[in-house]
Formats: C-alpha cells, structure tokens, sequence
C-alpha cells in the first residue's frame, strides 16, 4: 500500500510536533491536530525554531525549511483528517484517551487508511481492538528529540498485517528513520528495559546510596552513557515515567516493575523534570 501525500499527526506536544516536523521535511503534507489553538501555536512554534537550529547547523537550507514549514496545516477539529490514508497518534500516555482517539479516526478515516500510535509502552493490540480494522493499526514508537533521534520501534499487534507493517516501515526509511520490529508486550524493548533502569536509580537515591548527582556521573563516566539515568527521567518527565512503569507492572506482572514510591511523591508533587522546572534537578528557566 502507498500512503497519500497527506499525514494526520493528533498532538503538538514534545512528540507530535517533532513527528509533524520530520513528516513536513521529507516532503509530506501535515495535517496537526490538537485540542485548543494555544497547544497548537506552541507546537508550530517549536517546530519553526527547530527548523532554525537545523538552517543554522547546515542540515537544511532556509528555502527547504520554509518549504517544511509551509507544509504543515494545523486544526482543532480531528474531522479535518477525514482525507488522511495514514494517521499516527501522540496523545497522553492513558489508555482510555488514545483508545477514544482511535475510535474517532475509525469513524473519520477511509476504510484503507492506517492507524499507528507513538505509544511507549501500551498495547497496540488492545487499540487495535476498539477499531473495527485491527489489521492496520499499528506503533510507531519515535524517540525524543525527533528530529534529531533516529530509531523508530515499529510494533506489531496480534492482527497488524504484513502489508501495514511493510508500508510502515517504509515510511519510517523516507523519515530518515532507523525502523526496529518489535512485537506487542508492555514496554516494548525500549522502555521495558530503559525504565526498571531508571526506577532502580531512584530507588538508589529514595534509600540515600548515592545522590543524583553520582549515580549520573557513574553511567556517563564509567558506562558511557549520553546522561544519566536521572537527568534522563527529567528529560522524559517524571510523569510519563511513572506512567509507563506502571503498564509495565500491569502487563508483565512481576513486582519488579513496581514504580519507586520515590517517583510518585515526586510527580505527586508536581515535581516532574524539565517542564516543570523541578525533578531530580531544578530548571529555573523552565
């Protein structure tokens, strides 16, 4: 299956508006959705200085950029996607909202038109099922930044089709992307090893092994790592941790993937990274 040039992206946060801007720079037109105009000015705003940084870092010209930017349309209304062939969704990380966003899409989206979620951890097989074309929906799981992360976990439902996985992952290489197949369990691979990674480091700091300061600079200093585990979690948001650790311990049911009691005093009190201003480190111009 060819997808059309048009592409229905539902959100303009942090994920959605680096889908909508890698969508826009390899040629597709964009249709950006989002509940309220204010959600959607912030996105567009996002992917315009975005668009900059790359002018500026030689990796676009300016009338390619301008060119990107011209491609994406944004609206408040999901009955505007009506003429998408291929529609991904990036909504809160809650069942209950992308199941009802997926039912919306059934309803509005040609019959042959693909459904993909950029889900972290949920089933697609259970979005899958509040559809009434389970064969081709599908997890197109980007990474943050967008624009600059290349993997893309591409997740097969239980009825995902050879021919939505094929189409997909060929979108997924004319993105510039690194598609990866990865069957349905909570988490995936990503975030099924990423998170308990995450959560035990905090449970170093909950039980005072080490400050997030130390447990940091050992996995950038003796493992390598870009950042560390914690300064990581602030990046993700302490909510969207705490989010996915506890589909983690719905799906596999194993104790070990229970949320540190730590993180959810933390996101109990707002104090969730960089957007907040405050997580395991403060961020005053947040």
């Amino acid at each position: 299956m060819s997808l059309s040039r048009t592409i229905g992206v539902l959100g303009a946060g942090t994920m959605g508006n680096g889908i909508a801007h890698v969508c826009a720079r390899a040629g597709f037109n964009v249709l950006l959705c989002d509940v309220s105009q204010p959600a959607l000015d912030r996105g567009l705003a996002t992917i315009r200085t975005n668009l900059s940084r790359e002018v500026a870092k030689a990796r676009l010209t300016q009338p390619e950029a301008t060119a990107a930017e011209a491609r994406i349309t944004s609206t408040t209304s999901i009955e505007a996607l009506v003429s998408c062939s291929f529609a991904i969704e990036a909504a809160t990380e809650r069942f209950e909202i992308k199941a009802q966003l997926f039912r919306d899409l059934d309803r509005i989206l040609p019959a042959e038109a693909i459904l993909a979620s950029n889900t972290s951890s949920i089933s697609i097989t259970r979005l899958a099922a509040v559809t009434q074309r389970p064969t081709q929906v599908i997890g197109m799981h980007f990474f943050n930044p967008v624009p600059v992360m290349k993997l893309v976990e591409i997740i097969r439902g239980l009825q995902t089709s050879q021919a939505t996985f094929e189409t997909v992952k060929a979108l997924a290489e004319q993105l510039s992307k690194i598609p990866v197949e990865v069957n349905d369990a909570a988490g995936f691979i990503s975030n099924r090893v990423l998170m308990p990674l995450i959560n035990e480091a905090i449970y170093a700091v909950q039980e005072g092994v080490a400050t997030p300061e130390a447990i940091d600079t050992i996995f950038r200093e003796g493992m390598a790592h870009p950042m560390g585990p914690l300064t990581l979690a602030d990046f993700i948001g302490l909510d969207v941790c705490l989010d996915i650790m506890r589909v983690l311990a719905d799906g596999l049911g194993n104790p070990k993937y229970n949320p540190c009691p730590l993180l959810v005093r933390m996101v109990d009190a707002g104090w969730l990274g960089r957007k907040s201003g405050q997580g395991f480190y403060p961020y005053p111009s947040a």
